[in-house]
């Protein structure tokens, strides 16, 4: 049983697999995702009340969706193709069904049409949401925005990252979610050495409201070093580790400058494999086996993101030693995580 206070920076990061974007941008609910009609001109939390009410309701679900299931893990990069190769696809049923010109051509496509029919659906529903995803990375400039994230979670670079940070905070191109994400990035990574009244005042400059602004102190009092366990940003690795790490690194190089981030519960489960978790860090209500185990039930209590889903679905189909079975009390976006911040402090 893991708290989400122990890591509360990766719900605060953007996403780029297909159904972390999803829940990210425009939310995912019970399997449902709400597309704005026609769009708007800015991110999908920001949607007005209006927009939603004439929304329209799809459903993205691994039971009832082959191409979901098999790409909801996908990075965005690579969605694009597998959208092109879904429509030609079908533009090959539509061809076929076109060639009607007897009645045994005419009862194949009544026989086919249920399928046709569904396939036509399922088509416009991912080409639509990559469209509307699409549109919100460039509108949000969500890859200049994710590449100082990735940095500020990865990389121990504070005075590149203070000037790169003031930038975004006072450029217009960048949101105001996402301002007030990057500085709760930067104010939980450098806590003790950030000037954070200088943060809280750049964010009153870009506008934002004051009760967003006190979220700079909620986060630390929530997730910072005094009340979190240990290992976020590599905190309880020795010297020796942290220099392996970026050795390893540096020549190996980044395969996906957006996906540099491993959430801390990867690197938890990846010392109970090891048998090497620390029982001061990690007491047990009763006595447990030195044996390693097979499986692990892995709950969060605050709740998951769909990032951690998709580490853990990559590790156990890379057959490990031991399989993960991952759970939360709530699958967090950034947006629901800040709120329940804003409603734990405001209420304490």
């Amino acid at each position: 049983v893991l708290d989400r206070a122990d890591d509360p920076v990766t719900p605060l990061l953007s996403q780029w697999t297909y159904q972390a974007m999803v829940h990210e941008l425009l939310g995912l609910n019970n399997n449902r995702v709400k597309l704005p009609d026609g769009g708007g001109a800015a991110a999908g939390a920001a949607q007005s009340a209006a927009d939603k009410q004439h929304a329209e309701e799809v459903v993205l679900s691994c039971t009832q969706d082959a191409f979901f299931a098999k790409h909801r893990y996908a990075n965005f990069g690579d969605l694009g193709g597998a959208v092109k190769q879904l429509l030609d696809d079908y533009q090959k049923q539509t061809h076929m069904n076109e060639k009607i010109a007897t009645i045994e051509d005419m009862q194949n496509f009544v026989a086919r049409y249920p399928a046709f029919r569904s396939q036509s659906l399922n088509v416009s529903k991912h080409v639509s949401l990559i469209s509307e995803l699409s549109r919100l990375v460039e509108a949000c400039a969500l890859m200049d925005v994710s590449q100082l994230e990735q940095d500020v979670a990865c990389n121990d670079d504070r005075s590149a990252q203070w000037r790169e940070l003031m930038e975004k905070l006072a450029s217009h191109h960048v949101k105001a979610p996402d301002k007030l994400r990057l500085a709760l990035l930067y104010c939980l990574r450098y806590e003790g050495f950030a000037n954070v009244d200088r943060v809280k005042s750049a964010l009153d400059d870009a506008r934002l409201p004051a009760e967003k602004i006190a979220l700079v102190d909620a986060v630390l009092r929530y997730g910072g070093k005094a009340v979190r366990g240990p290992g976020l940003f590599g905190a309880d690795k020795s010297i020796m580790a942290k220099m392996s790490h970026q050795l390893k690194t540096s020549l190996e190089g980044v395969e996906n400058v957006y996906a540099q981030h491993v959430p801390l519960v990867v690197e938890t489960i990846d010392l109970i494999a090891k048998s090497k978790l620390k029982e001061q860090h990690y007491p047990a209500v009763s006595c447990v086996s030195a044996a390693r185990p097979s499986a692990v039930i892995v709950f969060i209590v605050g709740g998951v993101t769909y990032e951690e889903a998709t580490k853990i679905a990559e590790l156990n189909a890379s057959n490990p030693p031991v399989k993960v079975l991952l759970g939360g009390s709530y699958v967090h976006n950034s947006t629901s995580f800040l709120d329940d911040l804003a409603d734990a402090y405001y209420n304490s």
